[in-house]
């Protein structure tokens, strides 16, 4: 599947976050993460699928971080998701992705906001 989207800035909390599941992501998915996420505006709204999950009391949340693979610009990436976030009445719109990686994907593409970029998911 491709989902083609625009880059976009976030709310600058995403650090927090990230840090919070670091641990855990490198033992499910043997990646260290870069402390950031890249945000990526599709013209339509996602749902990720409930099948691969950080639990809330795995990183100290209050909430399942939903996890799904992902390939972009020639990197291996994670869209992550909160259950929160994976339905109307979140704190993000549905049609926001966030995408982990373990590196600054934004940085090293010289990618700048409404640049249009190919999210591939197996």
């Amino acid at each position: 599947m491709e989902l083609k989207g625009k880059i976009k800035s976030g709310f600058g909390n995403a650090s927090f976050w990230v840090d919070k599941i670091n641990t855990i992501f490198q033992e499910k998915y043997q990646m260290r993460l870069f402390l950031g996420t890249l945000n990526v505006a599709l013209d339509h709204e996602y749902i990720l699928e409930d099948d691969e999950k950080i639990k809330a009391n795995e990183y100290g949340g209050n909430f399942d971080v939903l996890i799904k693979k992902c390939e972009i610009l020639g990197h291996t990436g994670y869209i992550v998701r909160t259950e929160k976030n994976n339905q109307i009445g979140g704190d993000h719109p549905l049609s926001i992705l966030e995408i982990v990686s373990d590196q600054n994907i934004r940085k090293t593409n010289q990618l700048k906001d409404d640049d249009i970029i190919t999210i591939y998911i197996d």
